[in-house]
């Protein structure tokens, strides 16, 4: 038997962020980033927002992240919480704030 899977109407915006803390400021990003993503993943349009550190080092964070569209991407993006969180991300990571690779299925 085979089975067909419909694609959805627009197609979803998948990235991941990577950052790392300021020595000492890793647990302060870890709670920052766990109050954030509660946030994130209760806002329309949001299939996945997954927070991970690297075992070897616990002050590199990985986040896996998800949108049903581009245009549930944006709205992420132009949220107040997006702002307030990024301002403050700034000054507690390397480099300024995170790297962003995006991702196409396969």
């Amino acid at each position: 038997m085979t089975t067909t899977r419909e694609r959805p109407v627009a197609d979803p915006t998948v990235l991941y962020a990577e950052f790392t803390a300021l020595p000492g400021r890793a647990d302060e990003v870890a709670r920052l980033i766990d109050d954030y993503g509660d946030e994130v993943r209760r806002a329309a349009g949001t299939v996945a927002f997954v927070v991970h550190r690297k075992r070897e080092d616990p002050a590199c964070f990985f986040v896996y992240e998800r949108y049903e569209s581009e245009e549930a991407f944006q709205a992420h993006l132009s949220a107040s919480a997006s702002a307030a969180f990024n301002a403050v991300l700034r000054d507690l990571v390397a480099d300024g704030g995170s790297s962003l690779t995006f991702l196409t299925d396969v």
